[in-house]
C-alpha cells in the first residue's frame, strides 16, 4: 500500500493540473497564442475556400490596399493571409505528428532500455548515442533529399531524428521507478513485463514526456519551415517556411510578402515553449525528477 501511495503521488490529478496552469501567465498566454493558430487553421476552409497557392489578384499588394487581401499579396498575386491560415493547419499537423512517431520511439526505446537493463540497455542506448552523433537537422535534410520532399517523408523524417532526448530522458524516469515497492510487488505476483510497464511506469512517466512533447512539437514546425526555406517541402501545399523562401526574393522592397508568414511562425512555436513552460511548473516537474 506504502508503494502506491509513493509512486502515484508523481500522477497530476486533472483538475488540479487545469488549475495551476492557468495561474500561469505563461501557461495563459502560450495556450492563448496557440488557440489562434490552431484557431486559424481550422477556420481556413472556412474563410478561404479556394486553393491557397492560386493566382487571384494583382502582384505585391501592400496589406490595406484591398479589403479582399487584409495582408497583401506575393510576387505572384497569391494571397499571404490565405497562404497563412491554410499553413497553419500544415504546420500543426507536421509537427503534431512527427511528434507522435518520436514519442512512439522514444518511449519504447527509453523504456525497454530502463525497465530490462542489462544487454538491452547497453544495446539499445548505443542505437540512441549514434542518432544524437548525427546533426539532427542534416539527418532530416538528407532523408527528404533522399526520399523526395513530401509530407510524410517529412514527417517520417522529423520523427526519426527527434526521438534520442526523449528516450534517455525516459529511460532515467523508468530506472528510478523499476525499484519501487509497487514494481517489485508486481514482479513478485508474477504480472507480466507489459503490464507492469504500461501499468506501473509510464503512467508516472507521463509528466516529463508532455512536457517534452510540446518542446518536439515547436522543434518540428521550426525543422519543417526550414526545410520548406530551402526548397525541399512540400510542393502541392503551402507552407509558412516556403512563404518566407519565396519572399526573400523582395524583401529589400517589399518586406511584407517574408514578415508575415515569419510571424506565424514565430507565434506559433512561442505559444508552444511558453506553454511548455507553463506545463513544467504545473506538473511539477523538478520535484518529480528528484
Amino acid at each position: 500500500m506504502t508503494g502506491t501511495l509513493t509512486i502515484s503521488a508523481a500522477r497530476p490529478r486533472p483538475a488540479g493540473l487545469v488549475a495551476r496552469l492557468i495561474r500561469r501567465p505563461s501557461a495563459v498566454v502560450g495556450l492563448a497564442l496557440l488557440g489562434l493558430v490552431a484557431g486559424a487553421g481550422l477556420a481556413a476552409p472556412v474563410l478561404y475556400p479556394g486553393d491557397p497557392l492560386d493566382m487571384i489578384g494583382a502582384p505585391l499588394q501592400w496589406p490595406g490596399m484591398d479589403p479582399a487581401f487584409p495582408l497583401g499579396t506575393d510576387m505572384l498575386g497569391r494571397d499571404i493571409a490565405a497562404g497563412i491560415t491554410h499553413g497553419a493547419r500544415i504546420s500543426l499537423m507536421i509537427g503534431a505528428v512527427a511528434t507522435l512517431v518520436a514519442l512512439v520511439i522514444g518511449v519504447g526505446i527509453g523504456a525497454g532500455a530502463g525497465y530490462y537493463g542489462g544487454r538491452v540497455e547497453a544495446a539499445l542506448m548505443r542505437l540512441t548515442e549514434l542518432f544524437q552523433t548525427i546533426p539532427p537537422f542534416l539527418f532530416t535534410l538528407a532523408i527528404v533529399a533522399v526520399l523526395q520532399p513530401s509530407i510524410p517523408t517529412i514527417v517520417l523524417a522529423i520523427g526519426l531524428t527527434g526521438w534520442p532526448g526523449l528516450a534517455r530522458l525516459v529511460r532515467a524516469e523508468v530506472l528510478r521507478l523499476r525499484d519501487g515497492e509497487l514494481v517489485q510487488a508486481s514482479i513478485v505476483i508474477g504480472a507480466s513485463d507489459a503490464r507492469i510497464i504500461g501499468l506501473h511506469i509510464l503512467p508516472n512517466v507521463l509528466a516529463p514526456v508532455v512536457v517534452s512533447a510540446s518542446i518536439l512539437v515547436a522543434n518540428a514546425i521550426l525543422t519543417e519551415s526550414s526545410l520548406a526555406f530551402l526548397g525541399l517541402g512540400d510542393p502541392n501545399v503551402v507552407s509558412w517556411g516556403g512563404m518566407v523562401g519565396a519572399g526573400r526574393e523582395v524583401i529589400r522592397t517589399d518586406w511584407f510578402v517574408a514578415a508575415a508568414p515569419g510571424l506565424a511562425i514565430v507565434a506559433a512555436v512561442l505559444a508552444l515553449n511558453l506553454l511548455g513552460d507553463g506545463l513544467n511548473d504545473a506538473l511539477d516537474l523538478k520535484r518529480a525528477l528528484r
